[in-house]
């Protein structure tokens, strides 16, 4: 996720809203008069009153439009040239709106010169209010040295350089760069590629941390993703210009330097996210209270006659945004000491008569509903692997697409094991098809979904898979 400490923008961009909506409003009580005579929506008597109801008309399709089009989303990197192309296209899809608005009530009669004056004059306004207060924030932070962000580079790549470069001639932009490691020539050199680990890890105030992501190898930058999340700043990667973006990660411009970071996907949005999380809330408790309520006794008795040990199995599982954290699974092993580079194969004499069943039907992993209680994962979603299958995994894909694996929270059940590709790994493929199906899930997640996913491993639990052993 994306963490805004110290921002203004929860500030300025509703009081830009508001700005906005006022203008439109406010000239159009000065350029028409809507209250000539009663509306009509569709030969029926509406309202008396027209201009309230182009307040509402006006609020709710501004408030649309400017979603759609992201007229807001302006960032202290954003050039002027980019918003004088976002105040171009909300003044088409708003003079389309109002035309509309004019179509569908037909009684009102205005003539076309006073509507194209009202939309030139009043985006006129609006577009000098948005630079103005694009300027004056670059003014306040060159001179009052205000809003700023506190950045650490890591690298030692052209881009790096080049990053380090902008932020120290365009102060208007408002980085401040607290430390940077692997570069001599850089300012506030601090170490090392290595020692910047340590660094984020101990410093409490940094906001961002911008790192080349060809330095660093897979295990060290899943350490560095991590170090991040933890102290809740933002991580955005750096690489040459000459590579091939990837779609897996959100690409912005600063100054023409591309920069990277790992993008919020559908369902980490809040609306969605409340969704997954209200429903894995539900459906987990019903688990817990009409099945596992009676079905764990049972279990626990059949495991204690076969082996001696506990009834759960707790091992440790990289989570979102590689979070560590303790997964539960029914015991179906003798012994119960997880081994780096050990999956279990076909006819491994580690796994119990019992577990046996209990892995060819999953009901192994019933006991995870109570990891899903505890928010660490939801029903559906990218299975989690042990923390060395990650470091392993992560060296023979491509990184970008395993990072992106790892921003939603595991599952219980998921797309790839579903398409049969889950337990032990024998080839190349059957990771990447793994990863394949899980960024697949993640792009085009929806509840329907998550219900369909459920439903096929019900139907696998009864039917078995031949990779479930």
């Amino acid at each position: 996720m994306e963490y805004k400490k110290g921002r203004f923008s929860w500030v300025i961009r509703p009081v830009l809203i508001v700005l906005d909506l006022f203008i439109l409003n406010a000239l159009a009580f000065y350029f028409f008069d809507f209250n000539t005579e009663k509306l009509q929506f569709f030969s029926i008597d509406f309202f008396n009153n027209k201009h309230i109801l182009y307040f509402a008309y006006s609020l709710i399709f501004w408030l649309v439009s400017v979603l759609f089009i992201g007229f807001y989303k302006v960032y202290r990197y954003t050039s002027s040239l980019n918003i004088v192309t976002l105040i171009v296209k909300q003044f088409l899809v708003y003079t389309i709106i109002f035309y509309a608005f004019i179509g569908v009530f037909r009684s009102l009669n205005i003539q076309a010169l006073t509507t194209f004056k009202y939309l030139i004059i009043s985006f006129l306004a609006i577009g000098v209010l948005k630079l103005l207060s694009y300027y004056l924030l670059k003014y306040y932070r060159n001179y009052f040295h205000g809003n700023v962000r506190r950045i650490v580079i890591i690298g030692k790549s052209q881009s790096a350089k080049e990053l380090h470069q902008l932020f120290s001639i365009n102060k208007n932009l408002g980085y401040q760069i607290k430390a940077t490691f692997g570069n001599k020539d850089f300012t506030n050199n601090k170490g090392n590629l290595q020692d910047s680990f340590a660094y984020v890890e101990s410093t409490k105030s940094i906001d961002e941390v911008y790192c080349s992501i060809d330095d660093f190898t897979e295990l060290e930058l899943n350490k560095l993703i991590k170090l991040a999340e933890i102290n809740h700043c933002n991580i955005k990667f750096l690489q040459d210009k000459k590579e091939q973006f990837t779609k897996r990660l959100k690409t912005d411009f600063y100054n023409y330097l591309p920069v990277l970071s790992i993008q919020e996907v559908s369902v980490n949005n809040d609306v969605n996210k409340l969704v997954k999380r209200t429903f894995d809330l539900v459906f987990s408790l019903f688990v817990i209270v009409f099945v596992m309520s009676w079905l764990t006794p049972i279990i626990f008795i059949l495991i204690k006659l076969e082996s001696k040990g506990p009834l759960f199995y707790k091992h440790k599982r990289n989570g979102i945004n590689y979070k560590e954290f303790t997964c539960f699974k029914f015991r179906s092993l003798k012994q119960n000491q997880e081994k780096k580079g050990t999956y279990i194969t076909q006819g491994d004499n580690r796994v119990t008569k019992i577990g046996g069943f209990l892995r060819r039907t999953s009901l192994d992993e019933m006991p995870q509903f109570f990891n899903v209680l505890r928010g660490e994962m939801s029903v559906v979603g990218p299975r989690p692997h042990m923390l060395s299958y990650t470091e392993d995994y992560s060296k023979k894909i491509n990184k970008y697409n395993f990072m992106f694996r790892h921003n939603v929270k595991p599952g219980i059940s998921g797309l790839a094991q579903v398409k049969g590709y889950r337990g032990e790994i024998k080839t190349k493929e059957d990771i990447i098809n793994r990863i394949k199906y899980d960024n697949f899930y993640i792009e085009n997640w929806s509840l329907i979904l998550d219900i369909k996913i459920i439903f096929q491993t019900v139907a696998h639990l009864f039917k078995g898979q031949k990779q479930a052993y």
